[in-house]
């Protein structure tokens, strides 16, 4: 399935159905009362978190989203039948967005959460409910009220609790690939991943984290070059970044360093998460690394191979360790 971050959509509410004039009109009642009926309540436009979806592609093979006006009202006091919402499914970490305002309306982020994007009109009251000791006999009706119509944008933002950020061809999803499911394009050139791949890394007996390879960042990335302002917003939600710099890098702490610039520069708040260093690729390295004194005392650093697997249990461990760290940190004091 194509991977998809971002939508616009027109969303249309049901119109409330009439309300309805009339009177009874039986055998022995030639002169009956006011009998008409109420409208039905249109229907809504609602999103729901499916946790089964990963992209929003379903989504953009439709553009407009009308849900079902209420019937009209009935006589004999016949309640007309509420119209049938639309139920937009789409993948947890959607925010929803107002296209005209850019107000953000609601992150959906758990499980079968929802949210109402566009409540149904109410239906219009018949002429029953207008009887009064002095008006017995009305001849008045509402109209149903109209639907809430809106223009709307949606943005994705994948959910993990690690982020891999990198630059192109760093390893990062060969690293992926070893350590978790994710079974990503790999190649030995740049831009061989194009869209964030999710895996799931499992340590211990029963402990799990989800870990997100985002395509390679490049500088200048946070003012978009390289598609990076796109990228460097599926790490914005993540609990640890691991940055990935090579082993055969010319300066690996200025890598490292540009990198981190990039994401201050897109939210400053994020280079202060729990962090690690994996220099990678170390099978082909010839020469010893050099000692990094401009960044050793500010994050851990280890070096790793993901061809021959060295030290790729220490990364997961040292990587499950930040990701606990990172809970106790946001742990609301106990009250």
């Amino acid at each position: 399935m194509k991977f998809i971050d971002q939508a616009s959509l027109l969303v249309k509410a049901g119109d409330g159905g009439m309300g309805c004039i009339a009177f009874l009109r039986e055998k022995f009642r030639p002169k009956g009362g006011p009998c008409g009926g109420d409208g039905g309540h249109g229907g809504s436009v609602i999103f729901s978190v499916n946790p089964q979806l990963s992209t929003l592609q379903d989504i953009t093979l439709k553009t407009h989203y009308k849900a079902e006006n209420g019937a009209h009202g009935g006589g004999k006091n016949m309640h007309g039948r509420n119209g049938s919402d639309v139920i937009i499914q789409v993948p947890p970490g959607t925010i929803i967005k107002n296209a005209v305002t850019h107000q953000i309306l609601k992150d959906l982020i758990n499980p079968n959460e929802s949210f109402v994007a566009a409540k149904g009109g109410n239906g219009g009251f018949g002429n029953a409910r207008f009887k009064s000791r002095t008006q017995t006999a009305p001849r008045i009706a509402n109209d149903g009220q109209k639907g809430e119509e809106l223009k709307i944008d949606l943005e994705l933002k994948v959910l993990a609790d690690v982020g891999l950020v990198g630059f192109p061809n760093a390893g990062k999803s060969t690293f992926i690939s070893k350590v978790s499911n994710a079974k990503p394009k790999i190649a030995d050139y740049p831009f061989t991943t194009l869209t964030p791949n999710l895996g799931i890394v499992k340590y211990g007996d029963y402990n799990s984290f989800v870990i997100a390879d985002i395509p390679g960042l490049i500088q200048g990335a946070s003012a978009g070059k390289g598609l990076g302002n796109q990228f460097l917003r599926h790490v914005e939600r993540t609990k640890v970044l691991v940055y990935l710099v090579e082993a055969i890098s010319e300066d690996i702490e200025k890598d490292f360093l540009t990198l981190r610039t990039e994401l201050e520069k897109h939210d400053a708040e994020m280079v202060n998460r729990p962090s690690l260093i994996l220099i990678t690729k170390l099978d082909i390295m010839q020469e010893p690394i050099p000692k990094l004194k401009k960044i050793e005392d500010i994050i851990p650093i280890l070096t790793v191979s993901a061809i021959s697997g060295e030290n790729l249990n220490q990364a997961i461990h040292q990587i499950a360790m930040l990701i606990e760290s990172y809970a106790q940190d946001t742990q609301s004091p106990a009250d």
